[in-house]
């Protein structure tokens, strides 16, 4: 693998602003670690989950971009339900993709020595220890899908595109040419997705509509991703600072690129998911909800980026309106 090393520089004497980590808060993610895990702390919750009420929906209708249209309402019950099951299902997928394709990888190249300014003691267990959780993630989704699949007899479901926040990834992979181009944005990516991911899982978190299980495993993930965030943002500072100019600006200029990936309403997925649910002119439905104003985000929390970039002193620099507090 190409590393960043060869295209670094030492830091200036005014780039402290940039790399001031905070130890203290790595040591202390790190040591509590052990205690906080839902890996550790909550196995058997996932291992003998919680009863499932059919009669409650797996997914929330609201956050459906097409709740409200016509065509929509029209349709049966149990073509409304099918619906909701594959709409709870993608919403695993979505996170499974951002551990799987994006954090895990870039997690492993920090480990591996990609990027320089990653070497110390505390940065790497807490690195580490993220890695392990992200893993242990994917693995709760996965059951909690699998489980929904019994529950609803689940045979067939349509082909998935891959998640909006991967698909804008490679296009803009495929648009650079350098190997630390392609590093530095699953950095990024990564950075954005770690300290964001919780704006995510709160859309059912905490929705008492739902599953019991399908606010459960969301609400645990949040808890590790509470100090993820945390540790995301000093691993940014830690890397930053070894930047060169033209990678500092590869960073900044990327980050609302990825925020906007990670935000958006993914309406490619929506006409296979209404076509298997038997609901008729399904692209027509998605069409309309595309055109509506103000349609076109799934998550509106944008805390997470903000804080880097306030910590980061980085706004002069970040081209995304994060409108007011």
């Amino acid at each position: 693998m190409t590393v960043l090393n060869e295209h670094t520089h030492e830091p200036d004497s005014d780039d402290g602003e940039f790399g001031h980590i905070d130890e203290t808060v790595l040591r202390r993610i790190a040591d509590a670690w052990p205690r906080r895990a839902t890996i550790r702390t909550d196995l058997d919750r996932i291992a003998e989950p919680e009863e499932y009420d059919e009669s409650l929906p797996d997914y929330p209708e609201r956050l459906l971009p097409f709740a409200q249209h016509p065509l929509f309402l029209a349709a049966t019950p149990e073509q409304r339900q099918k619906v909701l099951t594959m709409a709870w299902l993608v919403y695993n997928e979505r996170v499974i993709a951002a551990e799987e394709y994006v954090a895990n990888p870039t997690f492993a190249m920090i480990m591996h020595g990609a990027f320089p300014g990653a070497e110390g003691v505390h940065l790497k267990r807490a690195v580490q220890q993220t890695h392990v959780d992200e893993v242990w993630h994917t693995y709760m989704h996965m059951v909690a899908m699998q489980r929904t699949r019994e529950i609803r007899a689940v045979t067939g479901e349509p082909r998935y595109p891959h998640t909006v926040t991967y698909r804008r990834l490679l296009e803009a992979d495929a648009k650079v040419s350098e190997q630390w181009e392609r590093d530095l944005l699953k950095l990024v990516w990564t950075t954005v997705s770690e300290i964001s991911v919780n704006a995510y899982l709160e859309l059912l978190s905490r929705d008492e509509s739902v599953q019991p299980l399908h606010t459960l495993v969301p609400r645990l993930h949040a808890r590790d991703e509470s100090a993820h965030s945390s540790v995301m943002v000093e691993v940014a500072k830690a890397l930053y600072v070894h930047l060169n100019e033209e990678q500092r600006r590869a960073f900044t200029e990327n980050l609302p690129k990825a925020l906007h990936a990670f935000v958006a309403q993914d309406f490619e997925v929506w006409p296979g998911i209404l076509e298997h649910a038997g609901i008729e002119r399904a692209a027509e439905i998605v069409a309309d909800c595309r055109a509506q104003a103000g349609n076109g985000l799934l998550v509106r929390d944008f805390s997470g980026v903000r804080r880097i970039v306030r910590e980061m002193e980085l706004e002069d620099r970040v081209d995304f309106d994060f409108g007011t507090d």
